[in-house]
């Protein structure tokens, strides 16, 4: 339930944000309660000379200032309680209580030189960390649909629909089991709707195996009656191994979490230090290995992971076609149809996280349909707790965050190059 106000973007509601914020919030709220946190934003788009204007920081200032009237409302947790079991009453009582405090978000706007108008954004969110974490999805997709209203307007949703039924089709008629992962980078609420929409369409036009298993979106996953979808994340790793330290902190992580979750949303993202640096303690313990349902590719060459992930299983006497791969990363069309191959030649079971894709494909008006209108590339990591700092190393050099002294010193535990 969200107050409306003419020309302010807000969430549509305290719903219209990710499934695993909610699901580590609440292992947050067990296992680390008055844990201190901040975060913080980067444009990547920075060096491709991609500025916000002044208007679009005034708009979004304005609109984080009335965050607060987003809550969350009874017909809402009560759809929450049936969809996710496993969130407690407890924990459902505590988001019933919870309101966003805009006090906790820094917003400053940082000119380029020799102009008044473009220039940076600079966004640092600060506060317990389970009350902070709450922001990440929500700050990104309103900026990202207040760039796209003030900034780059040359765009149009014509065609959008028609786009998401046919790239649906196309995934399920390739037996492409995928879930919708598009809140953070999408370039609207709006056009999100319509890809549902359009997604929803294919799958009831399709009769074969493959499906649409859910939307990462709880809030769009209630309104078309679809299973939310979603587990954990980086930063969950990231500030287990700032609180606890670097040794073990894959291990500790998987067993804090399952500690909340026994049984259920085991899917192990694997790439926060490196997927190398993980398996070393997954392998430490092959009934965990066993109990965990599902493996996540968010980084570096996916063409590697199904065969190193069945190395891994095999080495422990597990029959890897029992378990998932998710691939999370940058996902196209091309990318999906390629994977699925590789998986199905392997015989290892597989589904697609499609996000940015689906949610912000566009092109430029301008160019008759020719010209791509891209997506802004940013992120808001995690970048402390309990002012201890929280780095990510990834797969990939480019998705490396944090500070980069403190990145050696994690390198150097995980035996990576540096």
């Amino acid at each position: 339930m969200t107050t409306r106000h003419p020309d302010i973007i807000l969430p549509a509601s305290i719903l219209d944000t990710d499934l695993y914020k909610f699901t580590m919030q609440q292992a947050i709220l067990h296992h680390f309660p008055k844990a201190v946190a901040k975060y913080r934003f980067k444009n990547r788009d920075k060096d491709k000379g991609r500025y916000f204007t002044k208007t679009c920081y005034e708009k979004f200032k304005t609109a984080v200032a009335h965050f607060a009237e987003v809550v969350a409302s009874e017909a809402e947790l009560e759809w929450l309680h049936k969809a996710a079991p496993y969130f407690t009453q407890d924990y459902l009582n505590y988001l019933r209580s919870y309101r966003f405090k805009p006090e906790q978000v820094n917003i400053s706007f940082v000119p380029v030189a020799d102009s008044a108008e473009y220039g940076d954004i600079e966004i640092e969110a600060e506060g317990p960390w389970v009350e902070t974490i709450l922001w990440e999805v929500p700050l990104m997709a309103t900026l990202s649909e207040n760039w796209f209203l003030t900034v780059d307007t040359d765009w149009t949703y014509d065609g959008q629909a028609e786009l998401a039924y046919e790239k649906g089709t196309k995934l399920l008629q390739a037996g492409c089991t995928f879930s919708e992962f598009g809140t953070r980078r999408r370039r609207s609420f709006k056009a999100h709707d319509i890809v549902m929409d359009g997604l929803i369409r294919a799958t009831k036009d399709y009769s074969g195996p493959a499906k649409l298993s859910g939307t990462s979106n709880v809030h769009l996953a209630m309104k078309y009656g679809v299973n939310p979808v979603g587990t954990i994340a980086h930063e969950w790793f990231m500030g287990i191994a700032a609180l606890r330290g670097y040794e073990n902190c894959n291990g500790l992580a998987l067993d804090l979490w399952e500690q909340v979750y026994p049984g259920s949303l085991l899917m192990a993202l694997t790439d926060t230090f490196s997927t190398e640096a993980f398996y070393k303690d997954f392998v430490k313990d092959t009934e965990r290995a066993r109990r965990w349902k599902a493996l996540r590719q968010d980084s570096g060459d996916p063409y590697v992971y199904a065969p190193r992930a069945k190395e891994v299983y095999t080495s422990l006497g597990i029959d890897y076609k029992e378990k998932m791969i998710i691939f999370s990363d940058a996902l196209n069309m091309e990318k999906a149809l390629g994977l699925k191959k590789q998986c199905d030649e392997l015989g290892f079971p597989c589904s697609f996280g499609i996000g940015t894709w689906l949610t912000n494909d566009f092109k430029k008006a301008s160019s008759g349909g020719k010209e791509k209108s891209p997506a802004l590339n940013m992120v808001i990591k995690l970048s402390e707790v309990n002012g201890k700092p929280c780095v990510k190393i990834s797969d990939e050099v480019m998705k490396n965050t944090g500070d980069l002294s403190e990145v050696r010193k994690a390198k150097e535990t995980f035996g990576l190059p540096v």
